[in-house]
């Protein structure tokens, strides 16, 4: 395992995107560990309940906002910043600008402020859309190395995210320490919003979801995308980039879990992913103007990702970190049984889910979270 040329001191811990999937799992990893943690809260904007009961100290302030940024990081030690707009939608112009100010400008004011204010380390959290494939095979399995391909049905959201890896490194240009853990699609607990797959997770739960398309994607254990954070945190080299995931399923893999866990049957019919991206394509465009802010469950670009079978190589992380991904399995058992705490699952679904499953989801964030094994490059 490498290691860092000096340790990162200890003190207060500033987490942006706390609310989110991977930050609530990152807090409460850090919460875990008995961290000193502040963590920041948009102003006006509901926090979901994902604090209640934590230990942390938050702040309102706006990523996009210079000062408020340099006021809320001053006096912390380390930062991860994990806030971002997320989409997978073929952005209008003001949705565009809205990514560009939060994940570009957003992610320089955080670090460029983390910088001003002698923070030891920074760990940005970064996309697998926006690390780059073999073109000429894009199952083979994508490594840090690689660089982001512009081209092609790239989304808006790929391309600010690569920005933002670039705004990290010139930052580490000018003095900061800071590393970026790369994250593949996020299943588990802590999905207070929730997320496209966790919202897909309950209209399977519902009986709403009868058909899925062939595909598949590295997805990641909300255990091990925390756990890859804070090891980065303490072992990754300056500037160097880490892909962290669990392991690749096709989304018939994923059904026959959520059955597993939920005792229901599985979705068997599968719709051609052509003729899905084409019905997407048309239902997106039309929604997106009436309903903007309305969620869906799959979009073009979102089948298209899932059509390309994408592959993560997490050697770098398991050498160099010590990271030891666990099972998506679990994650999908840890995201039934919290979306059953919080109302969210039909009442015989849910009592089955807690009946046989809360035992096991209860265990300790420390236990099989970066610590299991798995093939490196999958």
């Amino acid at each position: 395992m490498a290691s860092t040329e000096t340790s990162i001191p200890q003190g207060k811990v500033f987490v942006t995107g706390g609310t989110g999937h991977v930050g609530a799992n990152i807090v409460h990893a850090l919460v875990a560990e008995g961290q000193d943690v502040r963590c920041l809260v948009q102003p006006g904007a509901s926090d979901f309940g994902a604090f209640d009961g934590l230990p942390v100290e938050t702040v309102e302030g706006d990523i996009r906002d210079y000062d408020a940024m340099r006021s809320a990081t001053a006096g912390c030690t380390r930062v991860f910043h994990v806030a971002a707009k997320v989409s997978t939608l073929s952005a209008s112009a003001g949705e565009q600008r809205e990514l560009y100010e939060i994940n570009v400008l957003g992610t320089r004011n955080v670090l460029r402020a983390s910088l001003e204010n002698g923070v030891a380390r920074a760990v940005l959290t970064g996309s697998f859309s926006s690390t780059g494939y073999d073109l000429d095979d894009p199952q083979k399995p994508s490594h840090e190395d690689l660089p982001f391909y512009p081209f092609g049905h790239v989304m808006p959201y790929s391309y600010t995210k690569a920005l933002a890896e670039h705004e990290l490194l010139k930052c580490v240009v000018d003095g900061l320490d800071a590393v970026i853990v790369t994250s593949c699609s996020c299943i588990g607990a802590w999905d207070y919003f929730p997320s496209r797959m966790g919202r897909t997770m309950i209209d399977y739960a519902s009986g709403k979801l009868r058909a899925f398309i062939p595909g598949g994607f590295d997805f990641v254990n909300g255990r091990d995308i925390a756990a890859g954070h804070l090891l980065a945190m303490e072992n990754g080299r300056r500037g160097h980039k880490y892909i962290c995931s669990t392991h690749f399923h096709t989304l018939e893999d994923l059904v026959d879990m959520f059955a597993e866990i939920t005792g229901l049957p599985p979705v068997r019919l599968q719709v051609p992913p052509s003729l899905m991206a084409g019905i997407t394509g048309i239902y997106a465009g039309s929604l997106a103007k009436v309903f903007p802010s309305l969620p869906q469950r799959l979009t073009p670009g979102a089948i298209g990702v899932l059509r390309m079978r994408r592959h993560a190589d997490t050697s770098k992380a398991q050498r160099e970190l010590g990271y030891r991904p666990g099972t998506i399995r679990d994650a999908v058992r840890d995201a039934f049984v919290f979306f059953g705490r919080q109302g969210k699952l039909p009442p015989e679904v849910r009592d089955h889910v807690l009946e046989h499953h809360a035992e096991a989801a209860n265990a300790p964030l420390g236990e099989g979270a970066g610590q299991g094994t798995n093939d490196a490059a999958q």
